[in-house]
């Protein structure tokens, strides 16, 4: 609302564009650019002391995948990704670097204009050209090249791009301050988990030694167990049979493997991979509702949930039957362990990999039963004091993103007028 906008406007007709102040000018992106692609750079190529960047589709590190030891570009353009779900998102790049053949490239025909205030108009106008795809979404040099852009005048354009480069620097700014709120509130949750169920809630209880190195103290009148001595530790059963359950009279029960482990704030699973194992097969391990569970390969090896369902399972994941004390308190525990367990791991070769023996040999602290139900109460109210601080700092997040796609497509349309704007200095 600080803003004023132009005096008069003219109606472009142009997705995306509509209204725009009446001294500027439209024009496809095909007669401002040379339109090129990347070429296949494969994740074996990177090098560890490679010098120039490989830029790709992710998002991530400004989109760099890696490093190699050559380069194909040497200049300033823009590049856009051209497949999936980041499709349509649009960087500056300088120097040299390569590209991926995921990467369109945008080379300058008019030097006269500014690339800086192109790239904004690109990271506006590029979501009303997508297409749908199997793989998200596309937007190939074909439809890139019809994209229509905003052209005010040279001063006015260099105008704009400081305005946005001052605005928006501003809201990253807070922007990384949120997500590191986020990380800072995700540790301290974990260190207070941590120390519930390996010190217990009274700060002032005798300690001893539990005999175990990384574990140190503990409370004196816990015990000190392993998993092997405490449950049956059994692995899933693979192969899988498949097939349609419309078939055999829904003679079929849920599948559970590691894709449907992934989330270690979700402490229960209520949902796995549709009905596709055959009940009673004997390649099957059919695990009962309250099982404790582990994911012991992949991406979330390590990580633990309880389910509140009967289910089969594949030896991705390992089963706790017939567990000797709480299952929350036993999940807890095995939540604080899944960096050092992956750790552990690490060495060799091959898909890492926690067999059954290793889970087995897991040490536990063992407190009184009515002590478990008092840390597992005193976690699950700690787990919302801080999920709701998450939630918070999280919507904070949306807010500012939400602010900074408005304010740019303000300034590349014309809504705003900030041919006067100087950088504030507070």
């Amino acid at each position: 609302m600080k803003y004023q906008p132009y005096e008069e406007y003219k109606d472009t007709k142009v997705i995306g564009l509509d209204f725009i102040p009446i001294s500027w000018s439209t024009q496809r992106i095909k007669f401002l650019f040379n339109l090129g692609r990347g070429r296949v750079i494969s994740q074996e190529e990177l090098e560890q002391n490679g010098k120039y960047p490989v830029f790709s589709s992710q998002t991530q590190d400004n989109g760099c995948l890696g490093y190699i030891g050559t380069y194909d570009f040497n200049c300033k353009q823009i590049t856009w990704t051209t497949d999936g779900a980041n499709a349509g998102t649009v960087f500056l790049r300088e120097g040299k670097h390569n590209c991926t053949n995921v990467c369109g490239t945008l080379q300058p025909k008019v030097e006269s204009h500014n690339i800086d205030y192109q790239l904004y108009c690109l990271q506006y106008v590029t979501q009303f050209y997508k297409r749908p795809d199997t793989n998200g979404a596309k937007i190939m040099n074909g439809e890139m090249g019809e994209i229509f852009i905003t052209l005010p005048p040279i001063i006015e354009q260099q105008n704009i791009a400081n305005f946005l480069d001052h605005e928006t620097a501003k809201i990253d700014t807070l922007i990384e301050k949120q997500q590191q709120l986020i990380k800072l509130l995700k540790e301290k949750r974990q260190a207070v988990i941590s120390h519930a169920v390996t010190k217990g809630l009274n700060p002032n209880a005798s300690m001893r030694d539990s005999g175990v190195e990384w574990l140190g103290e503990v409370p004196e009148h816990w015990e000190v167990s392993k998993f092997g001595y405490i449950s049956q530790v059994v692995r899933g059963g693979s192969p899988r049979p498949a097939g349609d359950p419309t078939l055999f009279n829904g003679d079929y029960s849920p599948w559970v493997t590691v894709a449907e482990i992934t989330k270690d704030d979700e402490i229960y699973l209520t949902e796995t991979e549709t009905f596709l194992t055959k009940n009673g097969s004997d390649q099957c391990r059919v695990f009962s509702t309250g099982t404790l569970l582990l994911s012991n390969s992949g991406a979330t090896l390590g990580v633990p949930s309880i389910l509140q369902i009967n289910a089969n399972a594949n030896d991705g994941v390992v089963g706790f039957e017939n567990l000797k004390l709480n299952h929350e308190f036993a999940y807890f525990y095995l939540s604080i362990l899944t960096d050092g367990l992956r750790e552990r791991i690490k060495q060799g070769s091959g898909q890492p990999n926690l067999n059954t023996d290793i889970v087995k040999d897991i040490f536990i602290p063992i407190p009184s039963n009515r002590e478990m139900e008092e840390i597992v109460l005193s976690i699950h109210k700690t787990r919302e004091q801080y999920k709701k601080l998450t939630e918070k700092a999280t919507i904070g997040i949306e807010l500012l993103q939400e602010r900074r796609t408005a304010l740019i497509s303000a300034a590349v349309t014309g809504k705003i007028d900030v041919r006067n704007w100087q950088p504030s200095h507070d």
